[in-house]
């Protein structure tokens, strides 16, 4: 008989990670053992992909508020501080913004709205519309929001987010004001010193204040993008990807990824003969329909992977072809004229029709929203994703 499935990814439990713990031996032996368990073969071409939690972990590389607080203040001194665009979450910034306010004497803190950059909304835009308020031209003080749209809850976690941060830089005894706007030279006519806490757009953010008469400009990867007394750092992405840990602790992202993944393909090609991609990832790239939140709050999906994860899919669409190229056909003759075809596709199908609906995004954003789905972000205790079959295509019948 033929093969009937094509990708398959499976959830691997693995010990609890504490600091200090061998990722790499940890993960092999999860592999093989979930293999000899579960009787799967491991294959070439299959994949493992690791939640960066678990290596950051392994790593120990965490941080708390007063590590924030004491480069905070070397980098701004006194100075006021513009705290602009951070994401609406508790559980990715608040200890962020907690470190900050403790390192500052006054901060405004500037939101866009309606939503947040990951899609977190402060307001719907049907309230926007009927208030006839333009985010792209209107700037809003906390009075002016508040009379227009009054106390918004998120809907999913119930928090009135401006109530909230204000609460956090409350907690000592920081000055905090809150302001409204989509434009970053919003914060200029209040501070010239700013820390720009966006993600994806943060180089654009930082070019714009720079060209408009700031005098001090930081992102949120030059925060802990070295150790302060010992604290753990990240030199590519500093706060970037951190989550929180403790009451006054985050997790960071992870560093010097790149020599972990690679040896855990040697170390699967020594034990089984095979050669296995690798890779680490973090929030998939994909969006809530219900709450419109984005989900890609780290920097990247993947700080590292192994070479034959690199590049993009170059795949065409088989309905297509079958109601196109080949629709006079039925049967076994319409799945070799298929076959054929994808057997003898160009190596670059960009522009051609028979591609058209594929999805050109990186193999590693696919395969990392493929492995956040799998492994999920509570209890589910499977922080290793391994995958088979993601490089298979419709001429792939034999069974291995």
């Amino acid at each position: 008989m033929g093969r009937v499935v094509g990708t398959v990814a499976r959830g691997l439990r693995c010990p609890i990670i504490n600091q200090g713990d061998n990722i790499e031996d940890i993960v092999v032996e999860s592999v093989l053992k979930a293999s000899e368990v579960e009787g799967f073969q491991i294959n070439d071409k299959d994949i493992v992909s690791i939640t960066e939690s678990i290596v950051a972990r392994a790593q120990g590389n965490y941080a708390t508020i007063d590590h924030i607080a004491k480069d905070i203040h070397a980098k701004f001194g006194d100075d006021t501080i513009g705290v602009i665009f951070p994401i609406l979450s508790r559980n990715r910034f608040a200890n962020c913004l907690r470190g900050i306010a403790k390192g500052a004497k006054k901060i405004i803190v500037m939101l866009s709205y309606p939503s947040d950059e990951v899609g977190n909304h402060l307001i719907s835009l049907d309230l926007l519309d009927e208030k006839g308020i333009n985010p792209w031209t209107d700037v809003l003080t906390e009075q002016e929001f508040r009379q227009h749209f009054g106390y918004q809850k998120h809907t999913f976690t119930g928090v009135d987010y401006i109530d909230y941060y204000k609460s956090l830089a409350a907690e000592f005894g920081v000055e905090c004001e809150i302001i409204f706007s989509q434009k970053p030279k919003t914060i200029l006519q209040y501070t010239k010193n700013v820390l720009t806490c966006d993600i994806h757009t943060r180089f654009r953010t930082k070019r714009i204040l720079e060209e408009n008469g700031a005098e001090k400009v930081y992102t949120l990867d030059d925060i802990l993008s070295e150790s302060v007394d010992g604290s753990g750092y990240n030199e590519e992405y500093g706060l970037l990807g951190s989550n929180k840990s403790t009451d006054d602790g985050v997790k960071l992202f992870p560093r010097d990824c790149q020599p972990v993944v690679d040896n855990i393909q040697r170390m699967l090609l020594e034990k089984t003969g095979k050669v296995v991609e690798v890779m680490v990832y973090g929030d998939g790239a994909f969006k809530d329909p219900v709450g419109k939140i984005w989900e890609l709050a780290d920097p990247v999906v993947s700080p590292a992977y192994t070479p034959g994860l690199a590049g993009k899919p170059n795949e065409v669409k088989l309905k297509y072809l079958a109601d196109n190229n080949f629709a006079n056909l039925r049967g076994e003759e319409l799945n070799k004229a298929i076959s054929e075809f994808i057997d003898n596709k160009d190596e670059d199908l960009t522009g051609s029709m028979e591609a058209q609906g594929t999805t050109p995004r990186k193999l590693t954003d696919l395969i990392g929203s493929l492995s956040d789905l799998t492994s999920g972000s509570g209890d589910k205790g499977t922080p290793i994703v391994f995958i088979q079959g993601y490089f298979d295509n419709f001429t792939n019948t034999s069974v291995d």
